[in-house]
């Protein structure tokens, strides 16, 4: 069965171009405040192209993030460059098996759905130890659940949007296929890329997929693991959590 990290590799060349008109940093602020109300290191699982990571480094938060996929590491830098700012430190590296010494940040962020691409409960649960024995005592995680992912409805081969102008430059075309499995509680996006036209354009295709657990079943895993849940919210303003809210948030302690 796939662990969760294939595909994101062939997206990382669409990544960011897609992400400005989806989510942008939309969560940026809410961020920041966390970062800046715990004090100290940061750490940010599955830090991708530094979308979150390079602006928070700029603004002085001294954040570093590890991801397990080169090709997306390997854009932080020209992001840095583009914003004037120090490249922030990044660790190629597994979320389960963090390449840190214990009781060393205070706050670790797994940020829109990070989670929900680990696969099993087994991945699950050794990435929830891993940032419990990273964090000081007295130190926070912070989640950001996707919840519209298990309620996406299924289709083939879509038309998600097309733009005159992509990553590159050329025309470019997202062709979607969207498959649910809810025995398994597993979303599967198959994706094709298609820039440019006629004999000239070129396909890129991948495979993602995200575990569509629901949000109680998170904070049970979180105190499985040994921390105590502190808040629920329901957007990046910090609202009450309910099951109509756009954004899930969690926020966790480790007890000290």
């Amino acid at each position: 069965m796939p662990s969760g990290h294939e595909g994101w590799g062939a997206y990382a060349p669409f990544y960011d171009w897609e992400n400005a008109r989806t989510m942008g940093r939309r969560d940026l602020a809410f961020w920041r405040r966390l970062a800046t109300r715990t004090g100290g290191r940061v750490l940010e699982l599955g830090s991708g192209t530094g979308r979150l990571t390079v602006p928070m480094r700029r603004q002085g938060i001294p954040i570093i993030g590890v991801d397990r996929t080169e090709e997306m590491l390997r854009r932080v830098a020209p992001r840095a460059r583009r914003s004037r700012t120090t490249s922030p430190p990044l660790s190629l590296g597994d979320a389960t098996k963090l390449p840190f010494a214990g009781d060393v940040f205070r706050l670790v962020m797994a940020p829109y759905g990070f989670l929900q691409s680990l696969l099993s409960d087994a991945l699950l649960a050794r990435t929830l130890r891993e940032a419990y024995r990273v964090l000081e005592p007295g130190g926070m995680m912070g989640i950001d659940l996707v919840p519209d992912v298990p309620k996406w409805r299924e289709y083939t081969r879509k038309v998600v949007f097309f733009s005159p102008e992509g990553p590159r430059g050329l025309p470019i075309t997202l062709r979607e296929t969207v498959r649910q499995d809810r025995e398994k509680s597993l979303t599967t996006f198959e994706q094709e890329y298609i820039e440019g036209r006629g004999l000239a354009r070129t396909v890129t295709p991948f495979t993602i997929r995200f575990r569509t657990l629901p949000l109680p079943a998170i904070a049970s895993r979180l105190e499985r693991a040994g921390f105590v849940v502190d808040a629920v919210l329901g957007d990046y303003r910090g609202a009450p959590w309910d099951r109509r809210a756009d954004v899930w948030l969690l926020i966790a302690r480790k007890p000290g």
